[in-house]
């Protein structure tokens, strides 16, 4: 059996030279930290999916120190961001790896808003994302470290499939202006494992079996399409999609007040 996501990279038009794009992203997040004078240290959450095997594998291209961190949470199987985690510990001396279960906590949380009755589903979800987040946050500030993003310019910047202040709250996003193919050309330029390039894109946000195709009703390759062309038969789908999530990649509404008002 084939795989469930074949990307046909020979049959999609890249054009991009994928080492002068790996050398350039590395040289980015090494400028970047290079700046800062309270930096020392990369912290990215790995997931086992495409996504965070490639933003870890360029932070630790980098040779700044770089701390991967699995969080299962509920999670019935974290073998692939094991099996990444472990590869780049071998590969690179700049790179150390954390396993943290939040399951606990988050049960712990979920037990006391049933109690008060606010029990939605997908609230619970963001949750978990939201209290991934933290830890990142209380590792980097333990180690003079920044949150590196993993989101990628279609479902992060397109339709903006991700959880306000939790997977989108980070410091940097070194492949935002990567699409979903472009992530795999790269990832596979880089070697990384083939269970995790062949994959069901997943949130892992739900206890159930449900991928992002599920959630989002199109697949990357279709989003890709209606982000590239105005006339795609799921352009409609994609505006409804990208529509709806606007306000997380808008600005916090501020009210300005005049400060005629202000001294009357």
């Amino acid at each position: 059996m084939k795989p469930y996501f074949e990307w046909k990279l020979s049959i999609i038009s890249i054009s991009m030279d994928n080492n002068k794009v790996i050398n350039y992203i590395v040289k980015w997040i090494d400028d970047y930290v290079s700046k800062s004078s309270n930096i020392d240290t990369l912290i990215v959450g790995v997931s086992g999916g495409i996504d965070s095997a490639l933003t870890s594998t360029l932070c630790a291209m980098t040779n700044i120190k770089t701390i991967l961190v699995k969080i299962p949470l509920n999670s019935k199987d974290i073998s692939l961001s094991k099996a990444h985690c472990s590869s780049l510990v071998k590969k690179f001396k700049n790179v150390e790896e954390y396993e943290i279960d939040l399951s606990g906590t988050f049960n712990l949380f979920k037990q006391t808003c049933l109690e008060t009755n606010h029990n939605d589903e997908l609230a619970f979800a963001n949750s978990k994302s939201r209290l991934r987040m933290m830890l990142l946050y209380q590792i980097a500030q333990s180690s003079s470290g920044i949150v590196v993003g993993t989101g990628n310019k279609v479902e992060d910047f397109g339709v903006g499939f991700y959880t306000k202040y939790g997977d989108g709250g980070v410091d940097i996003s070194p492949i935002a202006d990567l699409t979903k193919t472009e992530v795999r050309s790269l990832s596979k330029e880089l070697n990384i494992i083939d269970g995790i390039l062949t994959a069901r894109p997943t949130d892992g946000l739900w206890e159930d079996e449900r991928t992002d195709e599920d959630q989002l009703g199109l697949t990357y390759e279709q989003l890709e399409n209606a982000m590239k062309d105005e006339n795609s038969i799921y352009r409609e789908k994609y505006l409804e999609i990208r529509n709806r999530n606007l306000h997380k990649m808008m600005p916090i509404p501020v009210c300005k007040i005049d400060n005629k008002l202000k001294n009357n």
